[in-house]
């Protein structure tokens, strides 16, 4: 409604892959249809992905681009915190023993936004993402207006990118090179090395997705007047 969006926790990844939603929320669209194989999308829930709060957890990315809040129920009460918040290390989250996740909540969409989600794996589903980048974007007369992004699976929680979001406002769609980060952007991300890839080679890769997440999303974004 006017209000926003409501996502009850039992929502599958295939009901959100397939609901009628604005164009912001290609992000989660996306990344519902990069969470596994159907039978999982089928049986796999929005709060479990959450809950479970790995640090590469397809659906994260795109829901702290969408601002999302989660909704706590427990015996004395329900409280709503930010998904920022909630998710407070690798595998930890700000939920009480007693506490059930019973919703996310997304506000409205700033008008005409875009949305997109890319990820680098091996193969693009059944796999564990090396990095992941979710985008909300605005755009009007080709530059960018507004932009949102998060990464995914390079520190122990996904993160915004507010510095690079803030530098992203009034660049032009026709200079690509321009919508790829400096690494000094990328500075409040702490990748690691592994067995998938090299710390070096994840943060060079996320370079290239943010470029790719908000040419995505600026294709998904309705041309704004102002």
């Amino acid at each position: 409604g006017p209000d926003g969006w409501r996502i009850g926790a039992a929502a599958t990844w295939g009901q959100i892959a397939a609901a009628a939603l604005p164009p912001a929320f290609d992000a989660l669209r996306q990344a519902a249809r990069e969470v596994g194989a159907v039978q999982i999308q089928n049986a796999g829930t929005i709060a479990g992905n959450i809950c479970n709060a790995s640090p590469a957890a397809d659906g994260v990315p795109p829901l702290l681009v969408l601002e999302a809040e989660v909704e706590l129920a427990s015996a004395t009460g329900r409280r709503r915190l930010a998904l920022a918040d909630f998710i407070t290390g690798v595998r930890r989250t700000a939920r009480a023993p007693d506490e059930l996740v019973v919703a996310l909540h997304l506000p409205q969409p700033p008008a005409g936004a875009g949305g997109a989600f890319v990820k680098l794996g091996t193969r693009s589903s059944l796999v564990i993402s090396i990095a992941m980048v979710a985008a909300v974007v605005r755009v009007a007369q080709g530059r960018i207006t507004e932009a949102r992004l998060a990464v995914g699976a390079c520190s122990p929680v996904a993160r915004r990118l507010p510095d690079w979001e803030a530098a992203l406002v009034g660049r032009r769609l026709d200079q690509p090179e321009a919508l790829r980060p400096d690494p000094a952007h990328l500075a409040g991300l702490a990748p690691i090395d592994d067995v998938r890839a090299t710390a070096a080679y994840r943060l060079d890769a996320v370079r290239e997705l943010c470029r790719r997440a908000v040419m995505q999303a600026a294709l998904s974004a309705r041309e704004t007047a102002d």
